[in-house]
């Protein structure tokens, strides 16, 4: 059973609280009063020149998403979508060389991504995930544990995609569509900070939130145990 302090953020019902607004409040699981150890450990990090800019930029990028923040009182008015954040964040950290490491079913998103970063004058480099042509019995898979039964298939390789931008030293790697547990391990084994434009949803047209707002309704199945 888990324990009852243990963070519990995504069911939180207090209106006013403690993490967004002064003299807030919070349950009995808020990690923002049971976890001052550890808050004091990571704003620590912080301080670490590189991740400091970089956090800092970031916040900056996030308030720069929204226009009219002079009037008040505020209302939400979200003005680029996050191809545009992507571009500007790099820019402001002074990056040049970006990195996109992309599925092999999202080859024209890529290549349309790859002209927005090259019109934005970055340098760009592009890895797709089948790059290498190993075969996927070499991790193993069966022959009926293939996409294409029968069939020469080669595996996906996050990794190999990881090594590749890492020799070439990107200031900044893009993932485009990796599938799930492939983009863990591209984040595992990246040395340059990534970010992701795309998740892949094979059904919802790569919107994997779109499940997430039905789960009430069309996708209710998802509130059982075993779908």
């Amino acid at each position: 059973m888990k324990d009852k302090k243990s963070p519990d953020c995504a069911t939180c019902t207090f209106k006013d609280r403690i993490c967004r607004v002064e003299d807030g409040k919070g349950p009995d699981t808020c990690p923002t009063t049971n976890y001052r150890d550890v808050i004091e450990a990571a704003t620590k990090e912080y301080e670490k020149p590189e991740i400091h800019e970089f956090a800092r930029m970031a916040s900056i990028q996030e308030s720069e998403c929204y226009s009219n923040r002079h009037i008040q009182p505020y209302v939400f008015h979200p003005v680029k979508p996050r191809v545009q954040e992507i571009c500007e964040f790099a820019q402001k950290m002074g990056y040049k060389k970006l990195g996109i490491a992309f599925c092999a079913g999202l080859h024209p998103e890529a290549k349309a991504l790859n002209r927005i970063l090259e019109a934005q004058g970055f340098e760009v480099v592009s890895v797709v995930c089948k790059a290498g042509a190993t075969p996927k019995e070499r991790i193993g898979i069966q022959e009926e544990e293939k996409v294409r039964i029968g069939q020469f298939e080669t595996m996906c390789s996050p990794i190999m995609q990881a090594y590749v931008l890492n020799r070439e030293k990107t200031d900044l790697n893009i993932l485009v569509g990796l599938c799930v547990g492939h983009d863990s391990l591209f984040f595992r084994y990246s040395e340059a900070f990534a970010t992701v434009l795309v998740a892949k949803d094979r059904v919802l047209g790569h919107n994997p939130a779109g499940a997430l707002y039905t789960s009430g309704t069309y996708y209710a199945r998802m509130l059982r145990k075993g779908f």
